[in-house]
């Protein structure tokens, strides 16, 4: 009969991902940050501007994350980007396509982030484990 034992040597090959609320949490937190300090310095002009700021940051948040926090995390950010970026700021409002636009454009940014950083951690512990 054969028996299934994990090696724990202590050295994993991929690191773990972060959890999925660690993640929106930290986004969450620094979408307002970047909202906010957009907001005080140029005022409440092109929220285009804040939109590309917000993805960089979703794409290096979502390095740390799995695949299944991105839906989440696109959502969280569209949040803060309708609520205090573009007018009336304060309250949620949907104009279809350029929401969807905007919330695809996060959701792309939080994928391509975990799926970069995943292919480059596998590809990192492929090298260390093959002679």
């Amino acid at each position: 009969m054969f028996e299934w034992k994990p090696i724990s040597s202590g050295v994993r090959p991929v690191p773990s991902a972060v959890a999925t609320p660690s993640v929106w949490a930290v986004t969450s937190v620094v979408a307002l940050a970047l909202v906010t300090a957009f907001n005080f310095l140029d005022g409440h002009s092109d929220p285009t501007v804040d939109l590309l700021a917000i993805s960089v940051v979703v794409a290096l948040v979502s390095t740390g994350a799995r695949l299944a926090a991105a839906p989440g995390t696109a959502l969280l950010c569209w949040l803060a980007l309708n609520g205090f970026a573009t007018a009336p700021i304060g309250e949620i409002t949907w104009e279809t396509s350029y929401d969807i636009a905007r919330i695809a454009c996060l959701l792309a940014a939080a994928t391509a982030g975990t799926v970069l950083a995943r292919l480059v951690h596998a590809r990192a512990a492929y090298r260390r484990l093959t002679p």
